[in-house]
């Protein structure tokens, strides 16, 4: 059985490796192929266990994370997990891995699918509202399928984020790269052509502000319950279509669930960017408006292919730490 840490995990692979796995993942939901249970979920006081469970044909993954709301306040991450990954044929533990380092590496390559298929080709500046774990990976993912020269930071809880430049200067030491720290989110979307949202906001990010926002590529990342919300009306509003993962991004994300239950946006407007990705890669792009969002709530079957990748070429280029059970 391998054991990895975060480190060893983001050592074990590419960016552009993690992408080819999550486009996997959506030919694999796309063909039906896979059993992925509900989402099974523990809470007290606000705190939350949750246990994801998915099989595929070649492996089986279970993640199990704790969602604790308070935890960035004390320093310490808001997710935190482990993903344990077992052979197809007889059940055998192969690997054990950190599950908030494959949440946030597997979402942030669902988001740069989201960039890939649907920003602008030149599309060079990217501004991120919420600059947490999940944001920082977000960013990764945009610069390596877009040019991309300046990213806008808004946080609304940190006024410092020069420790967060650091960081991703020191992941992309190779790219020439414009930080600029934004007041407010107006200013934040003012001037960027990709706008990323990994929050936890109630309430949208955004202005109201159709003029502001048009012309942009949303990918909204951060709501992931029917009363929160990061894109504001103006959104549905601009775009033909809003893509998304799964069917059940309509009931469990208020980004789909508020607009839907107004009117504000029909069920035939919601498309799913697995068929976006297969129609593209088939040679039948769609027709795009000219905003774009795709808001994405994840599923079973990105950790279940991601972690599978990770523990593959852990073996491959010996990383890791083997350990008989």
């Amino acid at each position: 059985m391998l054991i990895l840490n975060k480190e060893e995990m983001w050592q074990a692979v590419t960016l552009p490796e993690v992408i080819e796995a999550v486009e996997d993942a959506f030919a694999i939901h796309k063909s039906g192929w896979f059993h992925m249970p509900d989402r099974m979920v523990a809470e007290q006081n606000g705190d939350k266990l949750m246990y994801m469970p998915c099989f595929l044909d070649s492996v089986i993954s279970t993640k199990m994370l704790a969602e604790f709301p308070g935890n960035p306040a004390k320093g310490l991450p808001y997710l935190s997990g482990l993903v344990i990954l077992n052979d197809r044929e007889t059940g055998a533990v192969n690997a054990i891995m950190d599950g908030g380092t494959l949440t946030a590496m597997r979402t942030g390559a669902v988001g740069g699918c989201g960039v890939k298929y649907l920003a602008p080709e030149d599309a060079s500046r990217v501004g991120l509202a919420g600059c947490g774990v999940q944001g920082f990976t977000q960013l990764l993912y945009a610069c390596e399928v877009r040019p991309i020269t300046e990213i806008r930071l808004y946080d609304a809880y940190k006024k410092d984020l020069g420790t967060f430049i650091e960081k991703l200067r020191a992941r992309m030491p190779e790219k020439k790269i414009e930080y600029i720290v934004c007041g407010d989110a107006r200013e934040l979307a003012a001037d960027s052509d990709i706008l990323i949202s990994a929050t936890q906001t109630v309430e949208p990010v955004y202005p109201d502000d159709p003029e502001l926002l048009r012309g942009k590529t949303f990918i909204a990342v951060g709501s992931w319950i029917p009363d929160r919300r990061e894109l504001p009306p103006a959104v549905s509003r601009l775009v033909n279509n809003i893509y998304t993962d799964l069917p059940y991004a309509k009931e469990e994300s208020g980004d789909l669930k508020i607009p839907l239950d107004t009117g504000l946006l029909t069920h035939d407007r919601v498309k799913y960017i697995e068929d976006l990705i297969a129609d593209t890669k088939a040679g039948r792009p769609h027709e795009l408006s000219e905003t774009r969002c795709f808001k994405t709530v994840g599923m079973g079957i990105f950790d279940a292919r991601a972690g599978q990748l990770v523990y593959e070429k852990a073996m491959e280029r010996g990383i890791g730490r083997e350990i008989e059970w």
